[in-house]
């Protein structure tokens, strides 16, 4: 998997990832999602993971910061270069460090699997920034696909959960799924 493009918009000229950014044009963004995810995935075995989803546009206290947006912005201005991604087959998404109008991005069930999932049509994996992931349950039922870089989640205490039935076992099917389908 190749931790790229990263497609959020590059609001603030000292942002410490705008080095990697595709600028602040949505428009133009999506067309370099597009191409740059084209590009990759045609080389067999190279998976593309576009990130971050979704609202991560500033650099001060970006891993802790809630980000308050509404409908429209969130669909005019931050996500037409993620649904380029999702429309170009892009393998996975990786969701950002920040909350979405309160809730963890990674935890986000009307971002991950309301909007990405479903809207969007996204067929691939969620993964995790390196330490986003806040808990299990939530995370795991609200469309997070893998943690990364460990297993504090989603290992041992997500194998508890599935057998308290607080994480349904078809949950587990879909993440396996979504992951193994890319693999064959």
């Amino acid at each position: 998997v190749l931790l790229g493009p990263m497609i959020n918009l590059a609001r603030v000229p000292t942002g410490g990832r705008n080095f990697e950014s595709t600028g602040e044009d949505p428009i133009l963004s999506a067309v370099y999602a597009s191409e740059f995810i084209m590009g990759v995935q045609s080389d067999v075995g190279i998976m593309a993971c576009a990130k971050h989803f979704v609202d991560n546009n500033q650099e001060q206290d970006r891993t802790t910061v809630s980000v308050t947006i509404v409908t429209r912005s969130q669909w005019d201005l931050y996500t037409p270069q993620f649904q380029a991604s999702v429309d170009s087959g892009v393998a996975s998404f990786m969701c950002s460090y920040n909350k979405i109008n309160t809730t963890w991005a990674c935890e986000n069930d009307e971002m991950l699997n309301k909007y990405l999932k479903g809207k969007m049509g996204f067929k691939g994996f969620v993964m995790s920034d390196w330490g986003a992931t806040h808990s299990t349950v939530q995370a795991a039922n609200a469309g997070l696909d893998m943690e990364m870089p460990s297993e504090d989640f989603f290992g041992a205490a997500l194998t508890q959960a599935v057998k308290e039935g607080s994480v349904p076992e078809s949950r587990i099917t879909d993440m396996v799924h979504r992951f193994l389908l890319l693999q064959f």
